[in-house]
């Protein structure tokens, strides 16, 4: 069965080219023209991947309402921005709100197709687990292998799965600094070094939605982060 994509772009001609290349390289794409139309068809069915354009010529942010509803709806489904606004203030933004991958429209189709497969393999991956261990446990952080979630003294921290893989590699490695280069193999992604510093700021900032306190990831400048056990 073909995977299903998501792909909402307000310009028709624009929406019309990625799709018909999508499809041609064999997924089922529902393109929106609109926030309306796109929430409501999330709503009634859920993608494999959801692929969004951040504005829209009567919303200057449309599409980041969309990854929002998209995420109350589901932590799991990737979510990637492919948008000519390639800014840091636009980039972390969208990972903020738990966008997966920020693509700009000048790359080639060929690379948004590999990371489209990359995110959708991943999480069939996690979808299709065997009987593994149900977690691991370490000072008040809890990883659910099998489900792909993170608790924090005993509640849940509301992660995209890119984001779990970054905490799993680095409280994998308490103490040790894990490189840009490291958290990107870790999380099955090629981005700048400075999206991935926007990940571990929204990563930092979920956490601290459960514990105003927490200070387990520390950044080691020039370098990159390592997980402490106490903060």
């Amino acid at each position: 069965m073909a995977r299903t994509i998501a792909y909402v772009e307000d310009d028709d001609t624009t929406r019309e080219r990625y799709a018909g290349e999508l499809r041609r390289e064999g997924f089922a794409v529902t393109a929106y023209a609109s926030v309306s139309e796109a929430i409501a068809g999330l709503r009634q069915q859920l993608p494999d991947l959801a692929l969004l354009d951040v504005a829209h010529a009567d919303d200057r942010d449309a599409g980041y309402q969309v990854c929002a509803e998209l995420r109350r709806l589901s932590s799991e489904v990737p979510i990637i921005f492919l948008t000519r606004r390639t800014g840091e203030i636009d980039r972390i933004s969208g990972l903020r709100l738990g966008a997966d991958d920020y693509i700009s429209k000048d790359a080639s189709v060929e690379y948004l197709v590999i990371r489209i497969e990359a995110l959708i393999k991943r999480m069939e991956a996690v979808r299709n687990a065997g009987p593994a261990p149900r977690g691991s446990q370490r000072s008040g952080l809890e990883l659910d292998e099998i489900y792909s979630t993170v608790f924090w003294k005993g509640e849940q921290v509301d992660l995209p799965l890119t984001h779990f893989w970054i905490v799993r590699e680095l409280s994998d490695h308490p103490g040790e600094v894990r490189s840009h280069r490291e958290l990107m193999k870790a999380a099955n992604i090629v981005v700048e070094p400075n999206t991935i510093a926007a990940h571990v700021k929204s990563i930092r900032k979920a956490f601290a939605r459960c514990d105003a306190e927490f200070g387990c990831i520390v950044t080691e400048r020039g370098r990159g982060y390592r997980w402490v056990l106490s903060r």
